[in-house]
C-alpha cells in the first residue's frame, strides 16, 4: 500500500507514505508515476486536483490496481460530474470507478443535556419526504448546554454517509452522458441512500439535531 499525501497528517505503519513536495517538481502526478512501476496493490492518492492526476489514477484502476482519493463535490454523483470538468471521457471512469462514497460531519447531541420535545408537524413532513415508517408520535431532540458541553449543546461528532455503488445500470448511465441528478435517481432504485436520508435517521435516533443535518447538507 503506498499513499501520496498533501500533507502526511498520520503517519502509519506498514503503509509507504510519500508527501507532496511541489518546490521540487514532486507533485500528485509525477509521484504517481513513479509509483505506478513499484506495481502495488494499493494506491491511495490524496486528492485529485488536476486532469493530470485523474488520467494516472484511471490508468492505473484499468492496470489492475486499486486506487483511492478524494474529490471536492457536492455529493457522490457529484463525483461524476467533477471528472468529467476535468476532462475525463465517460467510458474511461465507467470502466475504471468501483463505488463512489460521499460525506459529511454532524454534530452530536451531548446527552448529558440534550432536551427531548414532539416533532412539529413541519418537522413530520420533512422527514417523511426522506424516511419511511416513521413512529407516531415522533420525539426529537435540540440542543440546550451544560458545563460538559462547554455550554454548546453539542458534543463530538459523527459522519454522515451515501455510497454510489457502479452497478452495471450506473454504468451505462455514465458511457451516456447522463446527468448526476439522473444518476442518483437510477441509483435509487437499487441500494442507493443519498446523506440526507442517514442524516435524517441520525435524527430520528437523537444524535444530533435535524438543523445541524439541513445545515451540513444545505449544498444540496
Amino acid at each position: 500500500i503506498i499513499t501520496v499525501e498533501d500533507p502526511v497528517e498520520y503517519q502509519i505503519d506498514g503503509i509507504n507514505q510519500i508527501q507532496v513536495k511541489p518546490q521540487i517538481d514532486l507533485t500528485f502526478a509525477n509521484a504517481l508515476r513513479s509509483l505506478v512501476r513499484q506495481d502495488p496493490d494499493v494506491l491511495l492518492i490524496g486528492e485529485i486536483r488536476d486532469k493530470e492526476t485523474a488520467d494516472i489514477a484511471i490508468e492505473s484502476a484499468l492496470t489492475g490496481h486499486l486506487v483511492l482519493s478524494t474529490l471536492h463535490t457536492n455529493d457522490a454523483p457529484g463525483a461524476i460530474t467533477r471528472l468529467r470538468d476535468l476532462g475525463i471521457e465517460s467510458f474511461l471512469m465507467a470502466d475504471s470507478m468501483l463505488a463512489v462514497l460521499a460525506q459529511r460531519l454532524v454534530r452530536c447531541l451531548c446527552p448529558n443535556c440534550r432536551e427531548p420535545y414532539p416533532a412539529r408537524d413541519v418537522d413530520r413532513r420533512r422527514l417523511q419526504e426522506v424516511l419511511t415508517d416513521l413512529p407516531d408520535p415522533i420525539t426529537l431532540y435540540q440542543a440546550k448546554g451544560c458545563d460538559r458541553c462547554g455550554q454548546t449543546g453539542f458534543k463530538g461528532r459523527q459522519a454522515i454517509f451515501e455510497v454510489l455503488s457502479i452497478t452495471d445500470p450506473v454504468r451505462s448511465a455514465i458511457v451516456a452522458d447522463k446527468s448526476a441528478g439522473t444518476i442518483a435517481r437510477l441509483a435509487r432504485e437499487e441500494a442507493y441512500r443519498p446523506l440526507l436520508q442517514h442524516g435524517y435517521q441520525k435524527v430520528v435516533e437523537g444524535t444530533t439535531t435535524l438543523s445541524e443535518v439541513l445545515r451540513v447538507t444545505s449544498l444540496f
